[in-house]
């Protein structure tokens, strides 16, 4: 199912934007239980841990870890605003701190954990990248009940490349990433 809007975001009530949210999160409902794998182990709930840490010291609440053979080899968190770049979410800063400290082949099988379910932006990197697994805390329907999003799951856009196959773990302590809006 495609989703059209033609109202301004912007301008959107919150109230408004959380009964869309709603609406968009039924609409989409298949891909994201599609994204759910089973519970967390713990390894994913500790590295989710630091990712929502990096998350905390960003300019906007969004952090990311990448993980290689049960080691942090990069960590990234948005830095947009700061550095007045619109592509430095937490994904893509990591990325490119693999990338630059391991070489693009650490980045091929690898793991990355996400705050916040990655927009089509950084979903699309990953999978470019060939990353084996993405784990992410809170969904794209749920970030936008807080903030605007482009309501595009990451198992939509995983189905659309099967030149790169992931797995994908949704869910990960998601309310402790939400929380970080609040405040």
């Amino acid at each position: 199912m495609k989703l059209h809007c033609d109202w301004d975001c912007a301008t959107v009530a919150p109230n408004r934007r959380a009964f869309l949210a709603g609406l968009a999160c039924a609409a989409i409902s298949r891909s994201a239980a599609q994204a759910q794998s089973g519970a967390a182990s713990a390894d994913d709930v500790r590295f989710m841990r630091m990712a929502i840490d990096e998350a905390r010291l960003a300019d906007f609440p969004f952090g990311a870890v990448i993980v290689r053979d049960g080691s942090v080899i990069a960590r990234g968190r948005n830095l947009g605003r700061t550095t007045d770049d619109p592509t430095a979410h937490g994904e893509m800063v990591a990325i490119r701190r693999c990338v630059a400290d391991h070489g693009a082949a650490a980045l091929r099988g690898s793991t990355l954990y996400t705050s916040g379910e990655p927009c089509a932006m950084c979903m699309g990197a990953i999978l470019w990248c060939h990353v084996g697994r993405l784990v992410f805390a809170a969904s794209v329907a749920q970030l936008a009940i807080k903030i605007d999003q482009i309501m595009i799951s990451s198992a939509e856009l995983a189905a659309k490349a099967p030149l790169a196959p992931i797995a994908i773990t949704g869910g990960v302590l998601a309310d402790e990433a939400i929380a970080l809006f609040a405040k």
